[in-house]
C-alpha cells in the first residue's frame, strides 16, 4: 500500500466485519465503547446483535470496570477505544493486574501515519509502552488480513491464559482523519 492512500471508509476493507465474526465465534457478549469513527462499523454490528450487550461509556475507564463485572458474572467482553482513551484507564488497569482478570481491548490508534491533530501525537506514540508497563500484552495490526487472527489470538490469550491483551489497530489500517480536505 502506498503512502498516498487515504482510507476514509474502514468498512470498505472488510476487517471490521472480520473482527465482529471473531467476537461472535469467541462468545463475546459484552461490548463497551466510547463512540469512535474507527470502530463505527464494528460498533454497529455489535449493537445489532441481540445476543450482545453494547454499552456506550462516558469515559474509557468505566469499560475496564464494566468488563471486570461482566467476567465475574460469566460473560466475555471487549473494550473498544481510541489511543487517547488509554491514558484515562491507567488507574483502572491496576484492577486487572491486581485481581488477575482478563481484559481484551481494541484500540484505534491516533498520532501515527498522517495525523493532522498535534493533540493526538503524544498519547498515540506512548500507548504501546503504557499498556506494556501496565502488564497488558500488546498486539499491533497494520494490515487488514491480520486484524481477525490477531483479535482471535488476543481473546484466547486473555480468556484462556488470563493475560490481558490489547490489539492496536494502526492509523494506517483505520485511515487517517481528513478534516477540512477536499475530495
Amino acid at each position: 500500500m502506498s503512502d498516498t492512500v487515504l482510507r476514509t471508509d474502514a468498512a470498505e476493507f472488510g476487517w471490521p466485519d472480520a473482527l465482529y465474526d471473531v467476537l461472535v465465534r469467541q462468545h463475546v457478549r459484552q461490548v463497551a465503547y466510547v463512540p469512535d469513527a474507527g470502530h463505527s462499523r464494528l460498533i454497529e454490528r455489535c449493537a445489532d446483535n441481540p445476543d450482545m450487550v453494547s454499552t456506550v461509556l462516558t469515559t474509557e475507564e468505566e469499560g475496564v470496570a464494566l468488563l471486570a463485572g461482566a467476567w465475574l458474572g460469566g460473560d466475555r467482553g471487549v473494550l473498544l477505544m481510541q489511543s487517547s482513551g488509554v491514558g484515562n484507564c491507567i488507574n483502572m488497569f491496576t484492577l486487572i493486574e491486581n485481581c488477575r482478570l482478563p481484559l481484551v481491548t481494541l484500540v484505534t490508534m491516533r498520532g501515527e501515519w498522517g495525523e493532522f491533530n498535534p493533540w493526538q501525537a503524544q498519547m498515540g506514540q506512548a500507548t504501546p509502552d503504557i499498556l506494556t508497563r501496565m502488564g497488558i500484552q500488546v498486539h499491533c495490526v497494520d494490515e487488514p488480513g491480520d486484524a481477525a487472527p490477531t483479535l482471535d489470538a488476543a481473546i484466547r490469550q486473555s480468556y484462556d491464559g488470563m493475560l490481558p491483551s490489547a490489539v492496536l489497530l494502526s492509523q494506517r489500517l483505520i485511515g487517517r482523519k481528513a478534516f477540512n480536505e477536499e475530495g
